[in-house]
């Protein structure tokens, strides 16, 4: 019963991943070269027949821009792909406005009642 679980954990998360790559309208071919492996190896991903490491797991997230969360089904994808891209944008900026951004988000935060 352990490897039909696992099994369809992994055809879940090659679900996950191939939606997100069509969102964002990436072939496999496109996504393998920019992961550093084969557009066979993203087709088995998808297809749910074979495992990856976590440095590709995790290159896969970045590249599909979303997190770990949202493709192991833990998030609801709507909402962490709109707190992902604030937070890439949120990067970009200086280190002064980062800080500033923070103390904003920590004082709402706290407003909500919600400990940090």
């Amino acid at each position: 019963m352990g490897n039909r679980a696992e099994s369809q954990d992994l055809i879940d998360l090659g679900n996950r991943i191939r939606k997100r790559r069509q969102e964002i309208h990436l072939s496999q071919e496109v996504l393998a070269e920019k992961a550093g492996i084969s557009p066979n190896t993203i087709s088995r991903i998808e297809g749910g027949q074979t495992a990856m490491s976590i440095e590709i797991f995790r290159k896969l997230a970045v590249i599909l821009k979303t997190d770990a969360g949202t493709l192991l089904g833990e998030c609801k994808e709507e909402e962490n792909h709109r707190l992902y891209d604030l937070i890439c944008r949120a990067k970009k900026l200086k280190r002064k406005e980062q800080k500033i951004l923070e103390k904003t988000m920590e004082v709402l935060i706290e407003g909500f009642g919600t400990e940090l």
